[in-house]
C-alpha cells in the first residue's frame, strides 16, 4: 500500500531536523497507526540516521543491539562493552561525525528494562552538548505523554517537538483500498483510519472474506488486537473491557453502565475519562448543550475496530471459538447497513465541520436529540437530527439528514425534516440550510441540496 496523507507531519519533521540545534523529538500514538513508517520516510540512512526498535529483552542485551545497529553507521561501535546507558549515549556522542538522527523506537520497552533511561536522556540534554538529533517513538500512549507530559517525569519540558500521531482522515479510505466511495464508507465502518488494518484487509478479495479471516477467526491476526491496545494503555484491562463491552452492546448513558457494572458512577469516572483521552471512546451531547451541564450525554466507542469487536466477537466468543465464524458473519451482514448507518452519520458530521458549504463556514457538526412542539397535535414530540452545525458568524443553521438505505421516500424525508427544522428549540433568528446526506447516488431534489458518498468521501 502507498503511504497516504502525513504530509503535515512530515513537514514538521523535516524543519526540526533542518533547525541549527541539535533536536530531541518525540513521536507517539496507537499501535499500528504508522509511527514507524512516517519515521523511517523521513530518516536518511545515507546521511548515517539510525533507527533502532526496542524489544523485550533485558537492558544489557538492549544495549548490545543498539550497539550492532549503530554499527552499521558508526565502524567498530560494537566492540566495546557499554555498561550503562549513559556509557553508550556519550559514547556515540563523541564518535558522531556530521548531523545525524537517532530513533529509538518502543521507548517504553527501554524504559521498563531500565527505568533511569529519562533520567539519562535529562541529564545529556540540559548539558546541551548533544551531537545527533534524538526521536523517541513509542505505542504505549499512556507512557509516552507521561514521559513529556507529566511535570513530575525527566523528560517533562524538554522536548523541541511533540507529535501525537492520529488515525489517518477517512476520506483516504478509498484510495488505501481502492474502491468506490460507497464501499469506502463500508470498509471505514469496520477498520477505521489505522493504516496496518488496512494493509491487512488488502489481502482479502471482499470485506466479508477480510471480516471472516481477520477478526472473527480466533487464529486470526486482530482477533486479539482490541485486548493488546488496552494491555498497552490500561491498568485496570478488566474493567475497560467491561465498560466497552456494554456501551458497545446500547448502555450509552452513565447510569446504565454504572447500573450493568453495578457499581457507582463516580466509580466509572476516572476509566471513562482515560478511555475518551485515549480516543477509544467519544461523549455526544445533543447540539446546543453544555456538555459540563448537559445530562442528555452519551458514550459511543469511536474506534471502529474497538466497535466491531464489541458488536460481533466479544458477546459472541464461545460461538467463534467453536468455529462458528459463518454464523456470527451472517449476523453482520443481516444488520450491515444499520451498522454503517451509525459511521455514515459521523462521517456526514466531520465532512460538514470547518468547511464552507454555499459560502458559509461552518463549527462543529454534531446531532441533536430532544423535543419539539408540534402544533398539529398540540403536544411535544421527541426527535433527532443527524447533522447540526452553527455557522461561524452565529447567523446560519445548517441542518441535514442521513440515510444509509438503497431506496428512500424521498418528499416523506424532505417533509418531515422541514417541519420538524422549523420547530427545533434552538432556531432562533438563524437561517436555515437544509441537506440531506443518501447513500443513493440517483436521489437528487430541487429542494434542497443532497451529498452523496462521493462528495462526503473525497479527499
Amino acid at each position: 500500500m502507498e503511504f497516504l496523507d502525513r504530509q503535515k507531519e512530515i513537514v514538521r519533521l523535516t524543519k526540526a531536523l533542518q533547525r541549527e540545534k541539535r533536536q530531541f523529538i518525540v513521536v507517539f500514538g496507537r499501535r499500528r497507526v504508522g509511527k514507524s513508517t512516517l519515521i523511517k520516510k523521513i530518516l536518511n540512512s545515507e546521511r548515517g540516521d539510525i533507527y533502532f526498535l526496542a524489544d523485550q529483552t533485558t537492558e544489557a542485551s538492549q544495549r548490545q543491539l543498539l550497539a550492532n545497529v549503530i554499527a552499521d553507521s558508526i565502524e567498530g561501535f560494537n566492540q566495546a562493552n557499554y555498561a550503562s546507558w549513559e556509557i553508550l549515549l556519550r559514547s556515540l556522542n563523541r564518535q558522531v561525525k556530521g548531523r545525524i538522527a537517532l530513533c529509538l523506537d518502543e521507548f517504553p520497552y527501554l524504559v521498563k528494562s531500565c527505568p533511569s533511561l529519562p533520567s539519562v536522556i535529562q541529564k545529556i540534554l540540559n548539558e546541551k552538548t548533544l551531537a545527533f538529533d534524538l526521536i523517541l517513538c513509542g505505542s504505549s500512549q499512556q507512557m509516552m505523554q507521561g514521559f513529556v507530559l507529566d511535570s513530575s517525569e525527566p523528560l517533562y519540558g524538554l522536548a523541541d517537538e511533540i507529535i501525537r500521531l492520529r488515525p489517518i482522515p477517512y476520506n483516504y479510505t478509498g484510495l488505501a483500498l481502492e474502491c468506490n466511495d460507497e464501499e469506502a464508507v463500508r470498509e471505514y465502518a469496520v477498520w477505521g483510519g489505522i493504516p496496518r488494518y488496512w494493509e491487512l484487509r488488502n489481502n482479502y478479495d471482499t470485506l466479508e472474506a477480510a471480516i471472516e479471516a481477520l477478526l472473527l477467526d480466533p487464529d486470526g491476526v486482530l482477533f486479539e488486537e482490541p485486548t493488546r491496545l488496552l494491555r498497552d494503555e490500561m491498568r485496570d484491562t478488566l474493567q475497560a473491557n467491561t465498560i466497552l463491552s456494554f456501551i458497545g452492546n446500547g448502555a450509552n448513558k452513565l447510569s446504565e453502565i454504572a447500573s450493568r457494572a453495578e457499581k457507582k458512577a463516580t466509580d466509572l469516572t476516572p476509566q471513562l475519562m482515560r478511555l475518551r483521552e485515549l480516543g477509544f471512546i467519544g461523549k455526544r451531547i445533543p447540539f446546543g448543550d453544555d456538555e459540563k451541564k448537559s445530562k442528555k450525554g452519551i458514550y459511543c466507542i469511536s474506534d471502529h475496530l474497538l466497535q466491531f469487536h464489541f458488536k460481533y466477537v466479544q458477546p459472541y466468543l464461545s460461538a467463534l471459538e467453536m468455529g462458528n465464524t459463518m454464523a456470527v458473519l451472517s449476523l453482520f451482514k443481516q444488520h450491515e447497513n444499520e451498522y454503517v448507518s451509525h459511521c455514515w452519520e459521523e462521517l456526514c458530521q466531520r465532512f460538514v465541520t470547518g468547511s464552507e458549504i454555499g459560502g458559509i463556514l461552518y463549527d462543529t457538526a454534531t446531532s441533536w436529540w430532544g423535543e419539539y412542539y408540534d402544533e398539529k397535535e398540540q403536544r411535544y414530540k421527541p426527535a433527532e437530527l443527524d447533522v447540526v452545525a452553527e455557522s461561524i458568524d452565529k447567523k446560519h443553521l445548517l441542518i441535514g439528514e442521513c440515510k444509509w438505505r438503497e431506496t428512500e421516500n424521498l418528499s416523506e424525508v424532505m417533509d418531515k425534516l422541514e417541519y420538524i427544522a422549523e420547530r427545533v428549540p434552538f432556531k432562533g433568528e438563524h437561517q436555515l440550510h437544509l441537506c440531506l446526506f443518501l447513500r443513493n447516488h440517483g436521489l437528487t431534489s430541487d429542494r434542497m441540496t443532497i451529498y452523496h458518498p462521493a462528495d462526503v468521501m473525497k479527499v
